[in-house]
């Protein structure tokens, strides 16, 4: 009765009630979609004095017309229900055989491969901006929420609603969505991390970090008017009060001048500026004084190889756990179903499927650890000389020019914020494992050459 098409209907004979009409249908099937539906439509096609045709079937105002009509209206209304029934026992089974039915998430599109169907597949651009959502979030580039969805506005082509805007809700919607991991979850059909038969964008493993994440303390969304023009804003502090430097533009009588300076009231060098290039040479220096011999690069790469076996082993011992731990799980699960079957408490049998659900996620996870183990990890050389380029030269890596680069190598070689003198220079921070254990092998005016420190730091040489 309230289907579009029919109240159109309705409301143009009411609009002409001096005109008599006659309304044909196709098949009985389409005048209504329930049998007392059906009964009210002819009551009001009755009411409003239009006569009913039908192709296939002929109205009678008889008794015997009224009943057979009745049943047929019945028939076609159990038909509707039994293909309804067959629609959603096709669409669970599927399910459970590991394929989405739903709309296509972002990032996914449907793709027909024969004798499979419709399957997900990865939708790129959109994809490849999904996977940097879920990494950025779970590695701490994205410290909020509302920075992911800052980064997805500022990509064009990201999918937006009708108003053309991209919501909160849909940010949530995305990251709190296992799809993305390969697994299936579906409250209609109970099904709870089932492997799905589409290729995932992200491990399972980022996904629990991302989930973690969002539980956790609420962070504060990165300024917006943060900007790349300081390659140390939160890197270097103060070397009289330990607070990091602020970093401003000054204007000039001609043009505008960086500093970085300090803004302890209680500071020594409280309001005193220091020049952008000054502050960013001083720690320069610092990282050109980290480039190694040679031969220390190749004693690097004989540690390397020792990591390298010492992380096969690992990886050979952690499967075996992995495959003892789902044993555990199975045996869990199967305990739990039977204790299922046996209860008729609701709320204890809610209880023991979420316990159930809970194990088919570690299950998934451990899953997830033996098919990495299992994976090609490709040659030792292949994955040993990205660390080696970094480790040999970060100083060349250092005069890329790049904001982001210079931040990273920082953050790389030193595990503390470099302090900074206003009238001495930089002071070396606590070297990364990494450059501490080269260190260990020879003293650093051999390994790393004498120059690059203005000012020397126990710790820096506690190091080696």
């Amino acid at each position: 009765m309230q289907r579009p098409g029919m109240v159109a209907l309705l409301s143009f004979l009411d609009a002409q009630p001096a005109e008599r009409f006659v309304v044909i249908f196709d098949d009985l099937k389409r005048f209504a979609r329930d049998t007392r539906f059906h009964l009210d439509l002819r009551e009001a096609f009755r009411l409003r004095r239009a006569k009913i045709e039908c192709l296939n079937f002929k109205f009678d105002d008889t008794p015997e017309g009224e009943f057979i009509e009745t049943i047929m209206a019945a028939q076609g209304a159990l038909e509707r229900k039994q293909n309804g029934r067959q629609v959603a026992q096709k669409m669970r089974a599927r399910m459970e055989n590991g394929y989405w039915i739903h709309y296509p998430p972002i990032g996914y599109r449907y793709e027909t491969i024969k004798g499979r169907g419709k399957v997900l597949v990865p939708h790129k651009p959109f994809a490849d901006m999904v996977r940097e959502a879920f990494e950025g979030y779970s590695s701490g580039r994205f410290q909020t929420q509302a920075e992911i969805k800052r980064f997805f506005e500022s990509l064009p082509d990201f999918p937006r609603n009708n108003r053309g805007v991209i919501t909160q809700q849909r940010v949530t919607d995305m990251l709190t969505h296992p799809i993305y991991t390969g697994y299936i979850c579906s409250e209609r059909y109970n099904i709870d991390w089932l492997k799905g038969q589409h290729e995932a964008l992200i491990s399972l493993e980022t996904f629990e970090k991302v989930q973690q994440r969002r539980q956790g303390t609420a962070r504060a969304p990165l300024r917006k008017c943060k900007s790349d023009d300081f390659a140390l804003r939160g890197m270097v502090v103060c070397g009289d009060c330990g607070v990091p430097l602020r970093s401003s533009w000054t204007k000039g009588r001609s043009k505008r001048y960086p500093y970085y300076l300090c803004q302890t009231k209680s500071c020594e060098s409280y309001g005193k500026s220091i020049a952008r290039d000054t502050v960013e040479s001083d720690v320069g220096e610092l990282v050109k004084s980290l480039q190694p011999t040679k031969g220390l690069t190749k004693i690097a790469t004989m540690m390397f190889r020792d990591a390298w076996d010492m992380q096969k082993d690992q990886a050979a011992e952690k499967a075996a756990s992995a495959r003892l731990k789902i044993k555990e799980i199975e045996k869990q699960t199967a305990t739990l179903l039977a204790r299922i079957m046996e209860s008729s408490n609701t709320a204890v049998i809610e209880t023991y499927e979420a316990k159930i659900g809970e194990l088919n996620k570690n299950k998934a996870l451990l899953a997830e650890i033996l098919e990495n183990q299992a994976a090609p990890v490709g040659s030792f050389a292949e994955k040993l000389e990205p660390a080696l380029i970094f480790l040999s030269n970060p100083w060349k890596i250092w005069v890329s020019g790049s904001v982001a680069a210079r931040r990273l190598v920082l953050k790389l070689a030193f595990t503390d914020r470099i302090k900074y003198y206003r009238n001495e220079g930089a002071r070396t921070a606590k070297l990364a494992f990494p450059f501490k254990a080269l260190g260990a092998v020879c003293a650093p005016e051999v390994c790393y050459g004498a120059g690059g420190r203005t000012r020397t730091d126990t710790s820096f040489d506690t190091a080696f």
